[in-house]
């Protein structure tokens, strides 16, 4: 059975959802399989284990740095005699607002704000960001910064802390965007699609529950309508807003099946005004209603939501 941490638990000011810390893990010292409504990124100072992730296992060791997005399921596995330590570094989308960027001066997509976090989960890692030398070196340095002014909760520190995590994450997509162009130089152009879609997905992802649309995902991703509508439908069979619907009724399904909130709240916490449009848009992806489902979810049923259908009413995509 799994547990679920609540960003509260950690972070003790909604206007400052940071968490940053060290653990300690061994055979008989691991966290419990869970999920959380947070960010948490992982960074590996030594040691080795086993990554228990949605249900598979995968290597990790000393330097590796990987990403566990809210409502994924994990723990590690460590041999006896073998030991892990790691900085978990936790916090909201919240924490680091556009005008922050922009007024440093930040106008591109933020790849750095996604580093890897949004690939396809059953190669995700496969491909996780492993650091040596003075890269690694230059991480720990952040991480360990970040814990400093968290402990020291000096006058300035929140401040100091968001620029901290801005230039760790710029460094993240650095290092892992030179990575992906010397494992991909066959296919440059195939590859760089399919990164934008990641990218764009990881901001979806992150921003559902926020007003989303197209011109917006446009102008941060430095792209047009028309391209962005080809090259989704190219990638994943589906349009840009078939994408938000699906991200935000899969939210609504986690909150209808482990809360009691109403449906209007649920409807609104994932990013719809209008809870009869919500009603309506999950009986046809899910196949029942809101009330449903939360009734069956009593009884164990889960329902997969099916393939979304391109053919939206325009309707559905002005509420999006």
């Amino acid at each position: 059975m799994e547990n679920r941490y609540s960003s509260s638990q950690f972070m003790k000011e909604r206007s400052f959802p940071f968490w940053i810390d060290r653990y300690f893990h061994d055979h008989d010292h691991v966290p419990s399989l869970h999920g959380h409504d947070f960010v948490e990124l992982v960074y590996v100072v030594r040691g080795e284990a086993l990554h228990v992730f949605e249900g598979n296992a995968y290597e990790i060791r000393a330097g590796d740095v990987f990403i566990i997005n809210p409502g994924e399921v994990h723990t590690y596995e460590i041999k006896m005699g073998k030991e892990l330590e790691i900085i978990n570094c936790l916090f909201l989308s919240d924490l680091i607002q556009s005008n922050m960027l922009l007024e440093l001066g930040i106008h591109q997509s933020m790849d750095y704000f996604y580093v890897h976090p949004f690939l396809n989960k059953k190669e995700r890692f496969h491909n996780q960001l492993n650091l040596r030398g003075q890269d690694a070196a230059r991480v720990l340095f952040l991480l360990e910064a970040m814990m400093n002014e968290l402990s020291g909760r000096q006058p300035g520190c929140e401040a100091l802390i968001r620029l901290q995590m801005v230039e760790l994450l710029i460094l993240l997509s650095r290092f892992y965007r030179h990575r992906e162009k010397q494992a991909v130089r066959g296919s440059a152009r195939n590859s760089e699609r399919e990164l934008l879609v990641r990218r764009i997905c990881g901001y979806l992802e992150r921003y559902y529950d926020k007003k989303l649309s197209i011109p917006d995902i446009c102008k941060l991703f430095n792209i047009s309508s028309r391209q962005l509508n080809r090259i989704f439908k190219d990638e994943l069979g589906m349009t840009v807003f078939d994408m938000i619907h699906q991200i935000r009724i899969e939210r609504a399904k986690t909150l209808l099946a482990e809360t009691e909130e109403k449906v209007i709240m649920i409807a609104g916490r994932v990013g719809y005004d209008d809870s009869a449009f919500f009603s309506k848009l999950f009986q046809r992806l899910v196949g029942c209603s809101p009330g449903k489902y939360r009734e069956s979810s009593y009884t164990g049923k889960r329902r997969s939501i099916p393939v979304i259908s391109d053919a939206y009413e325009a309707g559905d995509q002005r509420r999006a």
